[in-house]
C-alpha cells in the first residue's frame, strides 16, 4: 500500500487537492493530523510500552486524529506484531480509517510536510508526495482573510513561502519519481489535464468525480451553479492586486523575487508614493524583516537537516 502525502505552505491549494483525491473511489485523504511534525520521534523508543502509551495518548488527544475514530486496542495489538516505529504506528491509524471509509489507499494533508520528505520516503518506499505552490502574493492575500493582522505579517508569510519553495526544488531533484510539484494556478486553470497527470504520477485511473469534488458536500451549490458541474475556479488567482497594499507587495517581491521567477511568477512593476516610501522604510521594512528573520531562525532550529539557516539565506 503506497500512501499519498499532500503538502505545501498554508493557503496553497492543499484542501482542494485533498477533495479531488478523496473523490476517487480508491483514495481517502485525511487532514491536519500533524502526525509527523507533532509526534515523530518525540516519545523515545516505541518498543517500550510506556513510551507507546504516552505517544498514543498524545495522538488520541489531538482532535483531527480523534475524528478518525481509531480503535486503541486494535492499534496496540497490531503495532506489537511488527517493527515498533513511528511511521508504522501512523500508518496503522490511517489504515483503520481507510478501511472504515471503504477505500484501499490512504493519504494525508499536512502543511509543510515537505520538511519530512526524507523520513517519509525512507519509511514508505512507494509513497508519493504532492507539493502545492502558489503565488506568494495571492497566498498572503488569502492569509490576511483568516483574522486580524499582526505587525510584520508579510515577513512571516514570505519566510514560510521561501522555505516551502526551497524544499520543493530540493525534494523534486532528490526524489523525481516519488515527488511532484503542482502550481495552484495551473491546477485551477487546467484542472482535468492536471488531475490526469497527478493520477498517472500516483498510478491511478482518472475519474470525473475528482473534477466535481464529489466527496465534498460543501461544494454542492457550486456544482449546481457551474456549467460543467465542477466547482473549480480561477476566481482566486490575482486577487492580491486588490487585496494587499503596495508596500507589502514590494516586500514580497524584494525578498522572494528570484524564486518567484523560477516558479513562473512575474513580479509586478511598483511605484510607491512619497508617503508609502516613508512608511515602508520606517515601519513596513524593519518590522517585516524582523519577522522574516525570526521565522527563518525558528525553521532552522525545528526543521529538517536540509533546511538549516544557511540554506534559508540562499533561498532569497
Amino acid at each position: 500500500m503506497d500512501p499519498i502525502f499532500v503538502g505545501g505552505a498554508g493557503r496553497s491549494g492543499k484542501t482542494l487537492v485533498r477533495w479531488m483525491l478523496s473523490s476517487h473511489p480508491r483514495i481517502v485523504v485525511t487532514r491536519r493530523t500533524e502526525m509527523w511534525p507533532r509526534f515523530y520521534e518525540r516519545f523515545g523508543d516505541l518498543g517500550r510500552d510506556e513510551n507507546l502509551e504516552r505517544c498514543l495518548h498524545a495522538m488520541l488527544e489531538r482532535e483531527h486524529i480523534a475524528r478518525l475514530e481509531p480503535d486503541p486496542e486494535r492499534l496496540r495489538s497490531d503495532f506489537r506484531r511488527g517493527d515498533p516505529t513511528y511511521p508504522r504506528l501512523f500508518a496503522l491509524v490511517h489504515e483503520q480509517h481507510m478501511e472504515r471509509c471503504g477505500k484501499s489507499r490512504w493519504g494525508d494533508q499536512t502543511a509543510m510536510i515537505e520538511r519530512f520528505a526524507d523520513e517519509i520516503l525512507a519509511a514508505y518506499p512507494g509513497a508519493r508526495v504532492i507539493h502545492l505552490v502558489r503565488d506568494p502574493r495571492d497566498r498572503f492575500e488569502a492569509l490576511l482573510g483568516r483574522g486580524p493582522r499582526r505587525p510584520g505579517a508579510v515577513g512571516h508569510a514570505t519566510a514560510g513561502w521561501l522555505l516551502s519553495a526551497s524544499l520543493a526544488e530540493r525534494n523534486l531533484a532528490r526524489y523525481p519519481d516519488s515527488y511532484t510539484v503542482v502550481r495552484y494556478e495551473t491546477l485551477v486553470a487546467h484542472p482535468e489535464e492536471t488531475l490526469r497527470e497527478l493520477c498517472a504520477f500516483l498510478g491511478e485511473d482518472f475519474h470525473p468525480a475528482m473534477l466535481r469534488l464529489d466527496a465534498a458536500r460543501r461544494y454542492e451549490e457550486d456544482r449546481a451553479a457551474s456549467a460543467d458541474g465542477s466547482p473549480i475556479s480561477t476566481a482566486y488567482v490575482g486577487r492580491y492586486r486588490h487585496g494587499i497594499g503596495r508596500g507589502d507587495l514590494a516586500f514580497i517581491q524584494t525578498f522572494a523575487g528570484r524564486r518567484m521567477r523560477a516558479l513562473g511568477y512575474t513580479p509586478d512593476p511598483i511605484r510607491l508614493s512619497a508617503r508609502e516610501r516613508i512608511r515602508y522604510a520606517t515601519v513596513g521594512w524593519p518590522v517585516g524583516v524582523t519577522r522574516l528573520g525570526s521565522r527563518r531562525v525558528l525553521d532552522s532550529l525545528g526543521g529538517r537537516p536540509a533546511v538549516r539557516a544557511g540554506q534559508m539565506a540562499r533561498a532569497r
